[in-house]
């Protein structure tokens, strides 16, 4: 029995973001028109894959308004074989002044 099988490349990182970050917006309060907010950032892999990979975010940290409900989602978007973006979206009265997450791309 003969099996083809592609070596697995497997790439991982940490990402720190915030009210220090150019262009962060997540920590003013949401406006009445539209109270979704949300901050995206161009991840580049350090070597691309031959077909846009499987990514994984974890949040592993944030800083939020003790004030406002804690609302945060992350989320992967546009991968490729050269990156992706992450997405923070936040919402309502929720004002995230950091996020921190991790992330794991795993393809050939």
């Amino acid at each position: 029995m003969s099996t083809n099988l592609l070596p697995l490349t497997i790439l991982s990182a940490s990402v720190a973001l915030g009210t220090e970050t150019e262009d962060w917006t997540l920590d003013a309060p949401a406006g009445e028109e539209d109270p979704i907010r949300s901050f995206a950032f161009e991840i580049a892999f350090a070597t691309p894959f031959s077909a846009p990979p499987v990514v994984h975010l974890g949040l592993s940290g944030f800083d939020l308004d003790q004030c406002s409900s804690a609302r945060i989602t992350v989320t992967a978007e546009l991968v490729s074989e050269f990156g992706f973006v992450a997405r923070i979206s936040t919402w309502r009265s929720s004002r995230v002044y950091s996020v921190e997450f991790n992330w794991l791309a795993i393809g050939s």
